[in-house]
């Protein structure tokens, strides 16, 4: 689809500038991060073997990141060979139309973990070993480079970096994690350091993905790190609040993995491997934050399928069991889970058009009712080379439904005709 673009007077010279349209996903979980999509007019079942196939690329290496999509273009990542690649995919044909390596191959899983960042101009990658790349979204010509653990002293668990970078305006936003630079702010088009924000006493990376929230008239950056909830001012980098400890909540865990979710004055945070889902209420009282635990429920725990918020009911994978539960926002209470249906292992999913597409770790596929007082599978299917542990995010944007399975990306078609 063409790029939208709009003309800037500035100085006496007009500038083309690229601008992220409602057909874009330019980073994890979308532009909102919210992994919702603002398509309509789509199918409202599928045919017995699936949505039409528009495209399919293979050779992009295995891999756990998703898709990006801006413009005429679709990014993703995948260990292919000896080393770890950036890729442009052509948005029409899925004609692959260049790489860039970005790092080495290898880690505790093979593969890398980060889903591109994009504003249409610039694409962002990370590697697993922290290798953060910035090139030309044209070209893949490569136009800066910084590793986390060598530059910012980085400090991450035994699955290695995994995080998508934040795009906020003319600002990229990472997690090194360690003593001095828990999250760090660079000027995207340079990878010129901003501010570098440190927490008492230090903390690893996670394995999640920065939020921007505003809470008490301030701007934060939110992130999800190896032994709790933080907060940053975004503007000068100072920690504003933290929940949890190195012993209780979420400290000491295996895995921290989902993406927060803000919603007003309120932050839903999950962790898997048992652990559970705690709601926050952060209020501003002078110059100070405090931070108000509405709940801590057990039952919402959630490993890597992530979780998502429509209207007042969360949605999301049981820690990786492949049993979705449906959950009221407020008090953290279970509406339902599923019983039954196609595919089985974690479960990953978004939400598009008033339903969800759930895809689990064994390759199959799902359609499900999201407005349902109970599970409601409407249509399933089973990609072809679907196998287990494959955990990346789909994606639906611009009437597309993308499911990346190990080294293929499938495009299907689900706009009604």
């Amino acid at each position: 689809m063409p790029r939208v673009l709009f003309a800037l007077l500035l100085a006496g010279l007009v500038f083309a500038v690229p601008v992220i349209g409602a057909d874009d996903w330019p980073i994890f979980r979308g532009a909102d991060r919210t992994g919702v999509s603002k398509d309509t007019g789509l199918l409202k079942e599928w045919p017995a073997d699936g949505p039409p196939l528009a495209w399919q690329t293979t050779k992009i290496g295995v891999g756990f990141s998703s898709v990006s999509v801006s413009g005429d273009k679709v990014f993703t990542m995948g260990d292919a060979d000896k080393d770890c690649f950036l890729f442009g995919i052509d948005r029409k044909t899925g004609k692959k139309l260049w790489e860039l390596k970005v790092g080495k191959t290898g880690g505790n899983y093979q593969g890398p973990r980060c889903t591109p960042s994009t504003d249409g101009e610039l694409v962002f990658a990370l590697g697993q070993h922290g290798d953060l790349v910035c090139a030309s979204a044209k070209s893949g010509k490569e136009v800066w480079r910084k590793s986390l653990p060598k530059d910012f002293g980085g400090e991450v668990g035994p699955w290695n970096f995994a995080e998508s970078p934040l795009l906020d305006g003319d600002r990229l936003v990472v997690t090194p994690g360690g003593p001095k630079a828990a999250m760090v702010v660079l000027e995207k088009k340079t990878g010129k350091r901003v501010w570098a924000g440190s927490i008492d006493g230090g903390d690893a990376a996670g394995y999640s993905s920065v939020v921007i929230a505003n809470l008490g008239g301030v701007k934060q950056y939110v992130q999800l790190m190896a032994n709790g909830l933080v907060s940053f001012d975004a503007k000068t980098g100072k920690m504003l609040w933290r929940y949890g400890t190195k012993s209780d909540r979420f400290g000491g865990n295996t895995a921290n993995i989902p993406t927060p979710i803000v919603s007003g004055e309120f932050v839903f945070a999950a962790a898997g491997y048992g652990r559970g889902a705690a709601l926050l209420k952060v209020t501003k009282d002078g110059d100070r934050f405090a931070v108000e635990e509405v709940y801590w429920n057990k039952a919402l725990t959630n490993k890597h399928g992530g979780v998502i918020l429509v209207g007042d009911k969360l949605f999301g994978d049981r820690d990786d069991s492949g049993n979705p539960f449906c959950a009221d926002f407020k008090t953290g209470r279970v509406l339902w889970t599923r019983k039954g249906g196609e595919g089985r292992g974690s479960a990953s999913l978004t939400y598009a058009d008033g339903k969800l597409y759930i895809r689990y770790s064994d390759g199959w596929v799902a359609l499900v009712d999201a407005t349902a007082d109970k599970y409601t599978e409407i249509s399933a299917f089973k990609v072809p080379n679907g196998k287990n542990n494959t955990w990346a995010h789909p994606v639906v944007v611009g009437g597309r439904f993308y499911v990346r399975e190990l080294d293929t990306l499938w495009c299907y078609d689900v706009m009604a005709k």
